[in-house]
């Protein structure tokens, strides 16, 4: 039986990666001949080849696909286990690495990160807002211990828990005509030009919940990155934007923009923390959690 090494499926990975085993082989630091070498004597053992070579050019074979899932599934829990080893040995108790998948929670999160490194002064906290896999694929794949999320996807070894409770608002500026209402049905936005954070439709609450039920769409829709740039389009009558009311209200000072009800009853939502269902028990995870929930009613 062939003895599946770590080194195969760095190599099987570094190709896939760089393209060649040229690449693979500097990437690795190993010299093309010794990477051939491996390679081959890998084959024989394993009696099937991994790659189909079409001139300078590998195509994974099935098996050689198959390895490459686990090799993608496997090295960055080794990666994420040895840094945390590395980190005890210098007596430091790891890092909580945090990814963001709703924009506008970053000034939330603010809030919680200030205690917590004051409450953990050994735990280093690290933010991740954009990920290879997306946020799900970042939790499974290592490169994040915890996923902050409006829409958390239940798949078996996560677990989410909900956090922080808010409220899904228009935003509207000053002399606009909509401010003076309790709240809005869809067809009012016909004509208006709709200012979101840059993500996809299918994951914006005032469309999968208001706009899209109702068969309407906004005269335009405009992305823009940041909250600042967003309220400031709002207050010089450049378009009306959607996000959460507690965050519209900590603007209100800075800007003249008022919150509007989305339909009569609301747009309610949360705030989740998704972590693996391995990790659930770690301490320093498990305070961060706590610190949130006991934060609940931060605005």
């Amino acid at each position: 039986m062939a003895a599946l090494e770590r080194i195969h499926l760095a190599i099987i990975r570094a190709v896939d990666q760089y393209g060649s085993l040229t690449a693979a082989a500097d990437h690795l630091h190993l010299t093309q001949s010794a990477l051939s070498h491996t390679v081959r004597k890998l084959e024989d053992q394993l009696g099937t080849a991994i790659w189909h070579r079409e001139g300078r050019s590998l195509r994974p074979t099935q098996a050689g696909e198959y390895l490459l899932a686990v090799a993608n599934r496997l090295l960055p829990q080794l990666d994420h286990a040895e840094e945390h080893i590395k980190q005890f040995a210098q007596g430091a108790r790891g890092a909580l690495r945090i990814g963001m998948e709703c924009h506008p929670c970053y000034q939330w999160l603010l809030k919680i990160v200030s205690p917590y490194l004051a409450a953990w002064p050994a735990v280093d906290v690290d933010v991740k807002q954009k990920f290879q896999f997306g946020g799900i694929g970042a939790l499974f794949g290592y490169e994040i211990d915890m996923l902050v999320t409006p829409d958390p996807l239940y798949k078996p070894g996560l677990v989410f828990e909900p956090v922080f409770d808010y409220e899904q608002v228009l935003v509207v500026g000053p002399g606009h005509p909509l401010r003076k209402k309790k709240y809005i049905a869809p067809p009012a936005l016909a004509n208006e030009t709709l200012i979101t954070y840059p993500v996809a439709i299918d994951r914006l609450d005032i469309y999968t919940q208001f706009l899209m039920p109702a068969g309407i769409t906004p005269r335009r829709h405009k992305p823009i990155e940041t909250t600042d740039i967003m309220m400031q389009m709002v207050a010089s009558g450049r378009g009306v934007a959607a996000l959460p009311r507690w965050l519209v209200e900590e603007y209100a000072d800075k800007f003249d923009v008022v919150p509007v009800r989305l339909g009569e009853h609301g747009i309610a939502k949360q705030i989740f923390l998704g972590v693996r269902e391995a990790d659930v028990q770690i301490d320093y995870l498990r305070a961060f959690v706590e610190l949130a929930l006991a934060h609940r009613d931060v605005r």
